[in-house]
């Protein structure tokens, strides 16, 4: 723990809670991973506001867990780390930032993962998602998530897809509720269940 963590302005860190300022570690061919920008994150929980506290969340495709470790900073219950290639990673990172007691990585393919998660009857309230662009994963997440018992009737699923990634599959329970823009790379989409949206305004 500790070693080999990034440092420098541009370094990957916790924004502001229990972690604030703690320097998260990122993987060899970081440019692989693609973190999201501090940006893109502030903005994002900017959003999200106090609807983040006591969530159980999910992060799939995790990488650095820079999205989950954030929840948890500002006062999530729980989080489970989703990655095939970064569970050392993620690891480390989370005990970098104290969350041992609040944290589980799962390594794997993450489909085969989140099916295996669903089978065993967990629900999340708060779902990040952040696969690699240009891949079509957005959309099969998004399928996948959409058929799923793994969101909870209140959850929240945010999508971070690419900037020129505009087409948004046909949906049955769930419904697109909000959705930026940030520069002419990344783009956030924020969904709901249909049966639930008006309950909770992002």
């Amino acid at each position: 723990m500790g070693k080999n963590f990034a440092r420098g302005d541009g370094a990957m860190r916790i924004i502001t809670g229990r972690a604030r300022g703690a320097r998260l570690k990122a993987p060899k061919g970081m440019a692989v991973t693609r973190p999201t920008s501090d940006r893109v994150k502030e903005a994002l929980y900017s959003i999200l506001g106090t609807m983040v506290q006591d969530r159980t969340v999910l992060d799939v495709f995790a990488g650095t867990g820079s999205l989950g470790l954030e929840a948890l900073s500002r006062g999530a219950a729980h989080a489970v780390f989703l990655d095939a290639a970064t569970a050392d990673v993620l690891r480390d990172n989370i005990a970098h930032c104290h969350f041992e007691q609040e944290a589980e990585v799962v390594s794997g393919d993450a489909f085969a993962s989140l099916a295996r998660l669903a089978r065993q009857g967990r629900t999340f309230d708060l779902v990040f998602c952040d696969p690699p662009y240009h891949k079509g994963l957005w959309e099969r997440a998004l399928a996948f998530f959409d058929a799923s018992p793994l969101l909870a009737e209140n959850a929240i699923l945010v999508v971070e897809h690419g900037g020129d990634e505009d087409a948004v599959p046909e949906l049955d329970a769930l419904v697109r509720v909000d959705h930026r823009r940030y520069g002419k790379t990344t783009q956030l989409s924020f969904f709901q269940r249909k049966s639930y949206v008006g309950e909770v305004t992002l």
